[in-house]
Parts: C-alpha cells; sequence; structure tokens
C-alpha cells in the first residue's frame, strides 16, 4: 500500500514519539535510529537505513560515500539528531540530502527534548 507523504510523515512522527517515549531524551543518534526502525517495522512501512549515495562534483566521482540516516518509503528523508536545538545549517543540511534523493519531503527529528513534538521540523521542496 502506498501511503502520499502527508500520512506517511505522520506515520514516521508516531513512530518516532514512540521510541521517545519509551526511553526519553539524552542518549546516543544510533539508539533512536535503531529504535524508529523497529517501529517502522513494527507498522510495515518500507525504509532504508544508512543508505549510501555516490556523490560526484562536475562529473568526476567523490571517493567518500555518503549516508542517510533513513529514507522512508522511497518519499520522505529522515534526519536525526541529538542537539541541544536545531539550528539553520541541519535544516541546509536535511534540504540538500532532500535534492540528492529527489524526494520533496524531509523530517528533521531532535531527540534531545524533554517533548518530541517540540523537535521535529518538516520540510517541503
Amino acid at each position: 500500500m502506498r501511503l502520499i507523504e502527508e500520512e506517511l510523515t505522520e506515520k514516521i512522527i508516531g513512530a518516532a514519539i514512540e521510541g521517545h517515549k519509551y526511553r526519553g531524551p539524552g542518549l546516543l543518534e544510533s539508539i533512536y535510529e535503531k529504535s524508529l526502525a523497529i517501529e517502522l517495522e513494527r507498522l510495515r512501512i518500507p525504509f532504508k537505513r544508512q543508505v549510501a549515495l555516490r556523490l560526484e562534483y562536475k562529473g568526476v566521482p567523490l571517493d567518500e560515500d555518503f549516508r542517510l540516516d533513513l529514507i522512508v518509503g522511497d518519499k520522505v528523508v529522515i534526519e536525526l539528531k541529538v542537539v541541544r536545538e536545531l539550528a539553520p545549517i541541519h535544516e541546509a543540511q536535511l534540504l540538500s540530502y532532500m535534492k540528492l534523493t529527489n524526494c520533496k519531503v524531509g523530517l528533521l527529528i531532535n531527540f534531545n527534548v524533554p517533548v518530541l513534538k517540540q523537535g521535529i521540523k518538516r520540510l517541503v521542496l
């Protein structure tokens, strides 16, 4: 079943909130990533973790692989953070990821907050 981006982001946010409620703030980003992956699996929502992207510059491949935290349903890029507060550079980073993957929607989720809703930004191209 294909979900439109809005429904998909609602389900992703719900899954992230579930993981945050279970553990609370203050852990490593990798713990939240794994927890979110478990919740997405439980919801049977397709996703990929640590997605490697090959980058090039003016037609020349770069030697470095680039990794995204998560792509959900091949439609939504998710960038996870555990920071004091989200900064404009985090939004710029997510926008770059969205352009690289041709995804129109992205979620920036900061798990280092008392209530997860305070740490979520949804961006649309």
